[in-house]
């Protein structure tokens, strides 16, 4: 029979991962989370050995695997190669290792019941060398294609940032009379409107900021002062992301606010991009690739 890590090392490998996840801030890029826990973790030979084949790092790929279950389990949510680190992830951190790791394999099996059987006659839903290398691959592929889109962005210069915010909203449906050249803008880098004259509303004022630091609870602050129209909608796209400051100031601000970092930026233009403009694509080209998923991503 082939060797196999147990269940209960699974628990203890995958309970010191999120606990670090919660440590990073509750959300993490996956390649920096499994660098910044290696150290942590007492990894015999056979765990830091790679699969004949594939090249993969085994317990990495362990990882990978089991945090499907994670998933089902409520415990993180995944989405473009990071981790966010749920408030059922939380509570379950609270738990022993072996107890933490089969809540989540029992919520896998039991969203799996409901799923029309994809195996073959006689494979396992369990545990297998091939499961684990598929998920892995394609976990990896869909880290690394958005890693390459964020720093292809991070390396814009701010005003063509600012021209691809504003070609997503035209690719959304939005018309955009008006965009701040460089220099002071009063706060208002984009004007867009849902029809031609503006005459309906709401109408939305931009705020687009491409920098390291985070959009903090001052910036959205003094954004909200700049819609004076009970009809605006405020909208702050943030290459670097929102404090946890500025997203309760954002809760409860009496104005219409949503706020865009760069992952969801991204989402939407993935989302919109048939409807984007050449003008836009040639500022954020992307390509449609297709390959085999594992089941579960299905």
């Amino acid at each position: 029979m082939a060797r196999r890590i147990p269940i209960e090392r699974v628990g203890e490998i995958l309970h010191t991962v999120l606990s670090e996840l919660k440590k990073l801030g509750g959300e993490s890029k996956l390649k920096d989370l499994l660098n910044a826990v290696e150290s942590k973790l007492t990894l015999n030979e056979y765990e830091r050995a790679t699969y004949p084949k594939s090249g993969y790092v085994r317990w990495r790929a362990i990882v990978h695997f089991y945090s499907i279950d994670c998933v089902k389990g409520g415990y993180i949510i995944k989405s473009g190669g990071r981790w966010r680190l749920t408030q059922t992830g939380d509570e379950a951190l609270k738990q022993n290792p072996k107890d933490f790791i089969q809540g989540a394999i029992k919520k896998y099996r039991e969203w799996k019941s409901t799923r029309p059987p994809t195996e073959e006659p006689g494979q396992s839903v369990e545990e297998s060398e091939q499961a684990i290398v598929r998920q892995t691959a394609y976990e990896q592929a869909v880290e690394q294609s958005r890693a390459e889109i964020e720093d292809h962005i991070n390396s814009l210069a701010p005003y063509d940032f600012q021209k691809v915010v504003a070609e997503l909203l035209v690719g959304m449906g939005y018309f955009v009379p008006h965009i701040a050249d460089p220099g002071p803008d009063g706060g208002i880098d984009i004007v867009a409107y849902r029809d031609p004259l503006g005459t309906s509303v709401p109408r939305i004022k931009v705020q687009v900021k491409h920098k390291e630091q985070k959009v903090d609870a001052k910036d959205v602050r003094e954004f909200q002062s700049a819609l004076r129209n009970e009809a605006d909608i405020g909208l702050i796209v943030s290459s670097a992301g929102f404090t946890s400051t500025a997203k309760t100031e954002v809760r409860l601000c009496p104005k219409h606010i949503e706020m865009v970092d760069i992952e969801r930026l991204i989402e939407l233009w993935e989302q919109h991009y048939d409807k984007i403009r050449q003008s836009g694509k040639a500022l954020l080209r992307l390509a449609k690739l297709s390959f085999l998923a594992p089941a579960e991503q299905c």
